[in-house]
């Protein structure tokens, strides 16, 4: 609605970091932008923005102002979802930040289910890292986050959680695919393709290596999943993944998974939530029961 709009436009020159690059993807003039935050500025009287070389970055009031700004606009989401539920009809957005065990599978398959009844609800689905991921809550970029093993969860509301024991990832043909369960010292003896540092595998695994007197020498390592789910497709090598990431049967996309013995490497959790004390739009908590039951009927939690 119009009178939205000057809220838009500081969140946007919030999300950018200057007012020309703010007033290029609202298609304005930045001199027209400039106006709008001065005139807003004169009726509060405050700055909102302290003005950089090269930017701006927020005042302590324009702090206060964007929390303001952020919870009206959630808060008229809200509001449309349930006057379209009003007539039947659902509508609305959700967003969700996700690490990348999460896109493959669960998730494709998750919003195709609801938007299979409630094809009005549009979805955008982003990528994200355990410590970004957080923070997408807390300054509405998203309603809903599901990550491995977050690296904090001050601002997290967790709605649920699944068990996630780490799995080795092999070629069919691969020695190890013949056992139930596989050692890490098993895997070790093997050329290995582990995540980076940052996510919640790698995090697992190190934590494993520290406690024992194995040393990993990895022969491949990269920040993508799809990369090293699809390798040993390709290759007798061995990677790392989370059930949730993986096909549920052997032999799809050429890999077969084996579960690490959890003497070695211990469970994970994978999180699914909001930001502490928000109260979602419809369409957003409708979807989250969905994620909720799901991961319930997946993994037992």
């Amino acid at each position: 609605m119009r009178h939205l709009t000057p809220l838009h436009y500081i969140d946007a020159i919030v999300r950018a970091g200057s007012i020309r690059k703010a007033a290029e993807t609202l298609a304005i003039t930045s001199t027209a932008l400039n106006r709008r935050v001065l005139a807003l500025e004169e009726e509060l009287g405050v700055q909102i923005f302290e003005r950089l070389p090269r930017g701006v970055r927020l005042s302590t009031a324009g702090e206060l102002l964007i929390h303001h700004i952020r919870n009206q606009v959630s808060d008229f989401e809200r509001l449309k979802s349930r006057i379209a539920d009003l007539a039947g009809e659902r509508r609305g957005h959700v967003s969700i930040a996700c690490s990348q065990a999460l896109l493959p599978y669960f998730l494709p398959e998750q919003i195709a289910a609801y938007r299979a009844n409630h094809p009005l609800v549009t979805f955008s689905v982003l990528l994200r890292d355990r410590a970004a991921a957080e923070q997408a809550l807390v300054d509405h970029s998203v309603d809903l986050a599901l990550v491995f093993e977050p690296v904090r969860l001050s601002e997290f509301q967790v709605l649920a959680t699944a068990r996630q024991a780490v799995h080795a990832v092999m070629p069919p043909d691969h020695p190890l695919a013949a056992r139930g369960t596989v050692r890490l010292a098993a895997c070790a003896e093997y050329p290995l393709a582990l995540p980076t540092a940052h996510y919640g595998v790698r995090h697992l695994i190190d934590l494993a290596i520290r406690r024992s007197s194995l040393a990993l020498q990895p022969a491949v390592e990269s920040d993508s999943f799809e990369f090293l789910r699809r390798l040993p497709a390709h290759e007798r090598i061995i990677g790392f993944q989370i059930p949730i990431g993986l096909p549920l049967e052997d032999g799809v996309d050429g890999i077969v998974s084996r579960p690490i013995d959890r003497r070695d490497v211990p469970e994970g959790l994978l999180y699914l939530g909001q930001l502490r004390g928000r109260t979602l739009p419809v369409a957003a908590a409708k979807f989250a029961g969905l994620l909720e039951r799901a991961m319930v009927d997946r993994f037992g939690e």
